[in-house]
């Protein structure tokens, strides 16, 4: 389908039905980025709470804590793999399908996980299970949110691109919200023998209403005009991957170090730091998970104001605020956390995701997009993203737990902080303002 002429935009018929396509989309990537990543937070508060010593009951309890980040991290390890695969059909078959078999995949892992035996019954075959399904977890996640990204932005107008797509980074805060409120909801109506018994198999078992929902939702929007455009003018990459690496290399590296703080950054603060308040702090888990929800509020209020302005003045100023932000907020931030209290933690949370990471993410899906042609956009925005979700966010709550064991103090955890937001502050401060940029 070629894309429509100004006189056909223009029509109030056509338009609408633009219009409503573009809605569908929309809510299509929100919602399997909410189960995308309402997936991968109730792994990492379950990893930070309890996976210790349900899987690693030998263990101690900082080496449990570590082993449990481990397969945290083996899910962004699978998901580079599924990111080739799954982009590389998405550039050559279609954005829609393939959304559909990642968000199935990424459901039916996640309640898998929630039936899993635990140690005390099978021994290590449930360490080795849970490894099994995270792997799976992540090869799907390889694919989802590049491939939302896409299809919401080819159904936009240039206008608005920043601010239609930060739905789906509002779709990673509002996965957050509702895993942590969720898992806050458990942990306050069982005991602490009852949560580990049984209680942390609900937040798993409970996805298969998003993937429900997801199913039903994707299955209904049209694909993408932009790719449908290139498809009928045979602009089609025979190899997506392999030609991104030839010609748009430098795209990929801006991507990559992007997402070091967009990745890394956010899971230190929203994963390693609830295993530190019940560690260190011995704040009640209850507590910390409000205090994790109310800083998921104020990004969702922020992150479509942040988009708004990005799509008035560019990419690359509301970017480098977000990464020079959590750049300068990080030392101020881990001093917040170790006072221990909930109001402290709370507007440290608020500081580092709310403000620090809701600017720069607010722009990332734009901005990833503009960097590639139709033919490769869905390969060029997962290799770098999946890449640097490698280094970055599977890594870095281990990294977090790794140095605070052996330095026990939070301040080696910020330079690493710091040391990602500068690394992400340098690749877009050298790249190119992609705003006026035409996708087509």
């Amino acid at each position: 389908m070629a894309t429509s002429s100004p006189a056909e935009i223009r029509d109030p018929v056509t338009a609408g039905a633009q219009s409503k396509e573009t809605r569908k989309a929309i809510i299509a990537g929100t919602v399997g980025s909410v189960l995308e990543w309402y997936d991968y937070f109730a792994y990492g508060t379950a990893a930070s709470l309890v996976f210790g010593s349900v899987f690693f009951p030998d263990s101690s309890p900082t080496n449990g804590t570590l082993a449990s980040f481990a397969t945290f991290g083996v899910g962004f390890a699978a998901r580079p793999v599924g990111g080739f695969v799954f982009s590389h059909f998405g550039d050559r078959l279609g954005r829609k399908t393939i959304l559909v078999i990642t968000l199935l995949m990424m459901g039916v892992a996640t309640t898998l996980i929630g039936a899993l035996p635990t140690h005390a019954a099978i021994g290590w075959w449930a360490p080795a299970l849970l490894v099994v399904l995270r792997l799976v977890q992540g090869f799907a996640a390889g694919g989802e949110l590049g491939g939302a990204i896409v299809l919401a932005v080819e159904h936009t107008t240039k206008e608005r691109r920043a601010f239609h797509t930060s739905f789906m980074a509002c779709g990673v805060v509002g996965g957050l919200l509702l895993s942590s409120g969720v898992y806050a909801l458990i942990t306050y109506l069982t005991t602490d023998a009852q949560f580990e018994a049984w209680g942390w198999r609900l937040p798993f078992l409970l996805s298969i209403v998003l993937v429900v929902v997801g199913m039903i939702i994707r299955s209904r929007v049209s694909e993408s005009p932009v790719f449908e455009e290139a498809e009928a003018a045979g602009e089609r990459a025979r190899m997506p991957i392999a030609e991104v690496v030839r010609h748009h290399w430098r795209s990929v590296l801006i991507v990559l170090g992007a997402r070091l703080v967009d990745n890394g950054v956010f899971f230190v603060y929203a994963t390693y730091l609830l295993s530190y308040s019940k560690q260190e702090l011995d704040m009640n888990p209850t507590t910390a998970l409000i205090c994790l929800a109310i800083s998921c509020v104020v990004a969702l209020a922020l992150i479509p104001q942040f988009a708004r302005l990005s799509d008035r003045i560019g990419r690359k100023p509301v970017f480098l605020f977000g990464a020079g932000f959590s750049i300068v907020a990080a030392f101020p931030l881990f001093g917040l956390v170790r006072i221990g209290s909930p109001v402290p933690f709370t507007i440290a949370l608020i500081l580092g995701i709310s403000i620090g990471w809701g600017a720069l993410t607010s722009v990332v899906g734009a901005l990833f997009a503009e960097l590639f042609p139709t033919s490769v956009r869905f390969s060029g925005i997962t290799l770098g993203r999946e890449i640097g979700s490698v280094f970055a966010g599977g890594l870095s709550p281990y990294i977090a737990a790794a140095l605070y064991a052996a330095y026990h103090s939070v301040w080696p955890i910020a330079i690493f902080a710091v040391g990602l937001s500068v690394i992400s502050f340098i690749a877009v401060a050298v790249g190119p303002e992609t705003r006026d940029r035409e996708l087509e």
